[in-house]
């Protein structure tokens, strides 16, 4: 039966890893708050992690293009959710056009960090004018009062059921009943991010040669593809390129996450993908360059973060602004294996 409860609405960020990354406030609001529904507005490319969340009763999708205000689409949308009866809502990305929506709505409490000056529009206020913190407990603080002292954070996960991985293997055109270890090689921010093809070229040839049974899938959006295809080309005429499959823009995010959640182990660049692998708790290679490994970390159970951390990291610049991408290129797929190769199954004869 529908809950006579007031729901609680989350606007969700625009960035797959940041909405990983904002789970364990729903872990929070749902233990302070254990019978009432709570519901995620989100941007279509972030919708399906949200489903993927148990906390979650309903995710609403925006249509909004990114940078636009779309005044008219915010107060449509806003009459919409007046109609749901929301009590309160976590207002998460920092800007003003997010805010402008549960105030049109006259949701009583709007929560969230002050962002674009958003006074007004923001009633319970916090503050992110503070020194850095990891973005987990930045997020999961919206749950306590704004004065409130920091505390450990739950942390985030996903979960994916058999049925979802079984058929994500299908779709991809993997064994199920083969070790996979997945690379996620792409990047939003920018190529700054991005650990070399070559490298990942040599470790894909390391995995298969420690481990002869193993599969590699190259996952990301269609934007990854041709950095996928240049680590594919890389392999040509080396006996791990049977083993590689580059299915970059050709599974569904539902689809990607469920095939992390298969996978044996997971090396990532610093992206959405490598905090769904933390949230679903596989083990993980993380590889930092420009930016910081200390601000989103990976939190799985078993899991490295990489960084060379020179003089120059982290520039945070989408490309590297000394043109030589030393942060990535010096940090070698001989480093990387010597993580990863502990967090594999023991080798199998072929």
């Amino acid at each position: 039966m529908p809950s006579s409860l007031p729901r609680i609405l989350i606007i969700s960020p625009n960035w797959i890893g940041d909405a990983v990354m904002a789970q364990p406030l729903l872990q929070r609001l749902r233990a302070m708050h254990p019978g009432r529904p709570i519901d995620v507005l989100a941007p279509p490319p972030v919708a399906p992690v949200w489903r993927q969340m148990r906390e979650v009763d309903d995710v609403i999708q925006t249509t909004f293009r990114h940078g636009a205000l779309q005044l008219r689409e915010r107060w449509r949308l806003a009459r919409e959710l007046k109609r749901r009866g929301y009590a309160e809502a976590y207002v998460l990305p920092n800007t003003l056009k997010y805010a402008l929506i549960p105030w049109l709505a006259g949701i009583a409490r709007r929560i969230g960090y002050k962002g674009e000056s958003r006074y007004g529009l923001i009633n319970v206020m916090h503050h992110d004018d503070v020194p850095p913190r990891p973005m987990v407990p930045f997020y999961a603080a919206l749950a306590n009062a704004p004065e409130a002292p920091l505390a450990p954070a739950p942390r985030p996960a996903l979960q994916v059921t058999p049925e979802q991985a079984a058929a994500a293997c299908v779709k991809a055109g993997l064994a199920a009943g083969r070790p996979l270890v997945v690379f996620a090689p792409g990047a939003e921010f920018g190529s700054a991010k991005r650990w070399p093809p070559g490298h990942f070229a040599a470790l894909a040839q390391a995995i298969v040669a420690h481990v002869p049974l193993a599969q590699v899938a190259l996952l990301g959006s269609p934007k990854d593809r041709a950095v996928c295809d240049e680590i594919v080309a890389a392999l040509q005429d080396t006996a791990a390129a049977p083993a590689v499959s580059n299915v970059a823009g050709q599974t569904s995010l539902a689809e990607a996450v469920a095939l992390i959640g298969h996978s044996a182990a997971v090396v990532s660049n610093d992206s959405g993908l490598l905090h769904v692998a933390s949230s679903l708790d596989r083990p993980v290679v993380a590889i930092y360059g420009p930016t910081d490994p200390d601000h989103a970390p990976p939190f799985s159970t078993v899991a490295a973060a990489l960084s060379l951390r020179l003089d120059c990291s982290p520039c945070r610049q989408r490309e590297c602004p000394l043109g030589h991408h030393d942060c990535m290129r010096k940090l070698d797929a001989a480093l990387v294996w010597h993580t990863l190769q502990p967090m594999l199954p023991a080798a199998v004869p072929a």
